[in-house]
């Protein structure tokens, strides 16, 4: 349509048909929504949950992997950090957050109960 055509129309635009959102749309949405919720949100969270249980159960003497990749064993527990021995007479500070078990340790643990 040519803007001289919409000018002798009174200046306004000529309706045409309209998409609405309706009932569809908002159902997608809530489907999208419960997808993600699903997929993403709630196996996440289940995993941090785990994680938070597996870092409370350590203790003294457990072999850990820190988020860096050092590996050691624990030799003191504080409250927001843990003191690693990685070698003979090497003793480092690390975050509890950036500690997570072994893998040998957590599969030695699993046997065990």
């Amino acid at each position: 349509m040519s803007i001289l055509s919409i000018l002798l129309q009174g200046g306004q635009i000529p309706a045409t048909k309209s998409t609405g959102f309706g009932m569809q749309g908002v159902l997608m949405m809530v489907a999208i929504i419960a997808i993600f919720y699903f997929l993403i949100i709630r196996p996440q969270s289940k995993r941090q949950k785990e994680l938070q249980k597996q870092r409370s159960a350590l203790k003294v003497g457990d072999k850990v992997v820190t988020s860096g990749g050092i590996h050691g064993r624990i030799k003191e527990m504080q409250d927001s950090a843990v003191i690693l021995e990685i070698a003979d007479n090497v003793k480092i500070k690390v975050e509890k957050n950036s500690v997570y078990p072994s893998a040998e340790d957590a599969a030695a643990n699993a046997g065990t109960r």
